[in-house]
């Protein structure tokens, strides 16, 4: 009778799981519409408010389904946005841990593995070069997520040497995204591109012409209208080269863009629009 009993409750406990599963795999392309109505956005503060309260949300379902690809790549790309958008120009250590979340979970997605926690082991380091090196299309969300997580959290710590060490792994997953899909998430892997050249040092391997290629393509691609790459030249490029005509225009062309030509990405623009603010008032420590 016990094991009777025992079966039941495990017949019980387990169609419970697979229930949860079920409902979570069903909701999970209502928040991937959710985020797509979310880009559309214009006012910072009640974007910055709904992103907070859904990466909650996203982490609650996660519990239930914690091997859900597409939860987890919203919480990586959720995470990332996050950090980049409303936290690293006010406070960049409390944005490298939500960096940090975000590689966690494009980590989790890229790997296929439930893993909780994330230590720059030689066996992890191992693990995922090994995965990088046989990685295909079906891999560029979750790599590039994982990747534009590691490299946010390494241009805030550009003072810190050990960080560095995570540059040739970023260089080898920008490789691969280019190879794959140069066009996702608009083109960002020539503006990561851009970026590496136009920090390093020339003594390093920088190369301020390489940057201003990487970040022309991005402009290109995107016709102009996604705000982000502007800003990147201009920090990287302008700013690195001391093209004090050139950061002007690319504010100014900033200032100017009209948030209503590219609706579906309005966040991202009005972003843009916020961080070129700060650059303008932080131009005299720059040139």
């Amino acid at each position: 009778m016990k094991s009777k009993i025992l079966l039941l409750l495990l017949v019980l406990i387990l169609s419970s799981c697979s229930l949860n599963r079920f409902v979570v795999g069903q909701m999970s392309p209502v928040f991937k519409v959710s985020a797509d109505a979310l880009y559309e956005e214009t006012d910072l503060k009640l974007a910055e408010q709904a992103i907070a309260a859904n990466l909650k949300l996203l982490e609650g379902l996660l519990k239930n389904d914690p091997e859900n690809e597409e939860l987890l790549l919203l919480l990586a790309q959720g995470y990332a946005g996050y950090a980049l958008g409303f936290v690293e120009d006010d406070d960049p250590e409390r944005a490298k841990l939500f960096y940090d979340r975000a590689f966690l979970f494009g980590v989790r997605a890229l790997l296929n593995e439930n893993i909780q926690s994330w230590k720059w082991s030689a066996k992890n380091r191992e693990l995922l070069e090994g995965k990088i090196r046989n990685s295909g299309k079906s891999d560029v969300a979750a790599m590039f997520w994982t990747n534009f997580s590691l490299a946010g959290k390494l241009n805030l710590s550009l003072a810190d040497p050990a960080a560095l060490i995570h540059l040739p792994l970023i260089e080898k997953m920008i490789a691969k995204t280019e190879q794959f899909d140069p066009k996702f998430f608009h083109g960002a892997v020539y503006l990561m591109k851009g970026s590496i050249a136009g920090m390093r040092p020339k003594m390093l391997g920088g190369n301020p012409e390489v940057a201003l290629q990487n970040f022309d393509k991005s402009i290109k691609l995107t016709e102009g209208k996604f705000l982000l790459s502007y800003i990147y030249k201009s920090r990287f490029y302008a700013a690195k080269t001391l093209d004090e005509d050139l950061f002007d225009d690319l504010i100014q062309k900033i200032e100017n863009f009209d948030l209503g030509t590219n609706p579906e990405i309005a966040l991202f623009n009005q972003i843009a629009k916020k961080k070129a603010k700060l650059l303008k008032e932080q131009k005299e420590d720059m040139f």
